[in-house]
């Protein structure tokens, strides 16, 4: 019970290691068959014999396994051909060889159904956020920590870059994977890199978006640097970006903190894909967008051509992995557009002036 292990369990794994011990140190050929007293609260072990024809000759060549008709209406005058008679075992015959074993096989099915549990116990939380306190960091930069009852390790890769950790830091990341190893047991997997870490982040954060007022539709990170997060929300009410950043920006400024000053934006998703792309690509001002298949062709001015890339490309990377469409910039020259509004402008001007003069004229004449 301190174990949290079920009543019922714990049973099975009982009668499953008596049987097992019975089958490797008395004979593998004889059937057994074990039950509890719950009356007594006592183990019995029962040896199972089939009954057979009397000139069946394995009656005489296997007698543990088979009894003979005749021999069988000795001990239960109504049974017949194919029964099967029980004839109980008692442990203090078995010596003591024999019950250490069956201790040992029960230690053994325990730990079994211990790590079952556990197993299924964080299976449920892959995804989620976990805490543990770092016990060793080795030479390739690898993280071990303890969680409570298992450990847990974060790879270098799953690490954003340019943290370091020391022994006794308490640190969060999202469980990516549960293992099972012959060795070491449980272990966990636990990833500071993965979009999902950002999710959940948001989700401890923002209480609109933990009650699902507000909708993470999609997140694309390049961890350490920049991240994108596309909100929705049906509640008119509600402003998906106001209430994920926070008055003067305090929640989304403290997941910022927590991801090593890693810049969020956030922007409202949209179903309707052209407008979906043209918001992941802000700060950047789009013209339009053009989608075939897979490719989004992207019309910007010149002048916003490098708020769209970013620095070192990773807006527009982000974009990419935001959308999942491969985002395709065609330069639209600012002077040309400039020249072409400076053109109608003075047209339209010589236009007012040609329907001005008869107008004029007749006040001349009047």
């Amino acid at each position: 019970y301190e174990k949290g292990l079920r009543g019922e369990s714990v049973k099975d794994a009982l009668l499953d290691s008596t049987l097992n011990t019975s089958k490797s140190m008395i004979d593998q050929k004889i059937e057994f068959c074990a039950e509890i007293d719950e009356k007594s609260k006592s183990l019995k072990l029962f040896q199972k014999v089939v009954v057979v024809e009397n000139d069946d000759t394995r009656a005489v060549s296997e007698p543990k396994i088979y009894m003979k008709l005749v021999d069988a209406r000795k001990y239960d005058d109504e049974v017949e051909i194919g029964d099967e008679l029980r004839h109980e075992i008692q442990f203090d015959s078995l010596g003591r060889s024999t019950v250490n074993h069956l201790y040992r096989e029960f230690e053994h099915e325990i730990q079994r159904l211990i790590k079952n549990q556990l197993f299924g116990k964080y299976k449920s939380k892959k995804g989620k956020i976990i805490t543990g306190t770092v016990v060793r960091v080795d030479d390739n930069g690898n993280t071990f920590l303890e969680i409570n009852e298992v450990k847990a390790v974060m790879p270098l890769k799953n690490r954003i870059k340019g943290e370091n950790f020391k022994v006794g830091n308490v640190v969060k990341g999202v469980l990516k994977d549960v293992k099972i190893d012959k060795t070491y047991g449980i272990y966990l997997e636990l990833s500071r890199t993965s979009p999902k870490f950002l999710e959940e982040l948001l989700a401890l954060e923002v209480p609109e978006i933990k009650d699902k007022a507000v909708e993470i539709k999609k997140c694309s990170r390049i961890p350490g640097e920049r991240a994108k997060v596309a909100l929705y929300t049906t509640n008119p009410k509600i402003d998906p970006i106001g209430s994920t950043v926070g008055v003067k920006g305090m929640r989304i400024n403290s997941i910022s903190k927590e991801l090593k000053n890693e810049s969020i934006d956030c922007i409202e998703y949209s179903p309707i894909p052209e407008m979906f792309v043209a918001r992941s690509l802000s700060p950047a001002i789009i013209k339009s967008v053009k989608i075939d298949g897979t490719v989004a062709t992207v019309t910007i001015p010149s002048d916003q051509k490098a708020k769209a890339i970013g620095r070192s490309g990773i807006n527009i990377r982000l974009a990419n992995l935001l959308t999942g469409y491969t985002i395709e910039l065609i330069e639209q020259d600012s002077s040309f557009e400039q020249n072409l509004s400076a053109t109608m402008t003075q047209q339209k001007i010589k236009q007012d002036d040609n329907d001005e003069s008869p107008r004029l004229a007749s006040l001349f004449k009047d």
